[in-house]
């Protein structure tokens, strides 16, 4: 797992419950059609929006993703669907980032109910310090947080990374953020992150609910 994409998006008004249909259709048909999409995630967030992760072992995986029978299925609805269509809705939220490290979810593991994602900007000259903080993070939630799912750190770019992680209920979420990784990151957000703990790191967080998931 080497590469992820994120793109939140809005229904058009009165579709919010056709596009969460569409996106649960979606979600089988990514597990049918494509084998190198290893993770695709279907969320809705508490103000209704909406957003789509996965991730993918190459850019090639992504470029099948996007040349794939459901993203051809959401640009041909998209005008109905989503806000501001295809090209401004979708297309233009697009954030691909490169994976860092990850703990993936056992071979048996309940589905996900619950995601995150967590935007971090790095203080000038600390972008080298946040990075290994957040690469040595996935062996501690391997051994620490059974309720996390699924847990990836990404580098969007030069200074910006990020975390998203999937969890079988809100306990398991709670417990990732009483856990030893939320803690060492919050021991060390003043010095790492632009806006310290509070503004850099908490007020970055995204909650969603997962509507619909595939995965291999």
């Amino acid at each position: 797992m080497k590469e992820a994409t994120y793109i939140p998006f809005k229904a058009q008004s009165g579709q919010d419950k056709n596009l969460a249909n569409f996106l649960t259709e979606g979600a089988k048909l990514v597990t049918k059609t494509e084998p190198n999409t290893l993770y695709w995630y279907a969320l809705k967030k508490t103000d209704g929006s909406f957003g789509i992760f996965d991730f993918f072992p190459n850019e090639a995986g992504r470029a099948e993703h996007f040349a794939g029978q459901v993203a051809a299925a959401l640009n041909a609805n998209a005008d109905t669907l989503v806000a501001q269509g295809w090209d401004k809705g979708i297309v233009a939220n697009i954030t691909n980032s490169t994976v860092l490290s990850y703990k993936k979810p056992g071979k048996n593991s309940a589905s996900a109910t619950q995601a995150t994602y967590i935007v971090l900007n790095a203080q000038a000259g600390k972008e080298q310090a946040l990075e290994q903080l957040l690469t040595g993070a996935a062996p501690i939630i391997e051994q620490t947080e059974p309720k996390t799912l699924l847990w990836t750190s990404l580098k969007l770019n030069s200074n910006t990374y990020a975390i998203f992680d999937t969890f079988t209920d809100e306990s398991g979420r709670d417990a990732h953020f009483a856990g030893e990784v939320a803690a060492a990151l919050k021991a060390q957000a003043d010095d790492l992150v632009v806006g310290g703990w509070e503004n850099g790191v908490l007020k970055n967080i995204h909650n969603f609910e997962v509507i619909a998931e595939a995965e291999r």
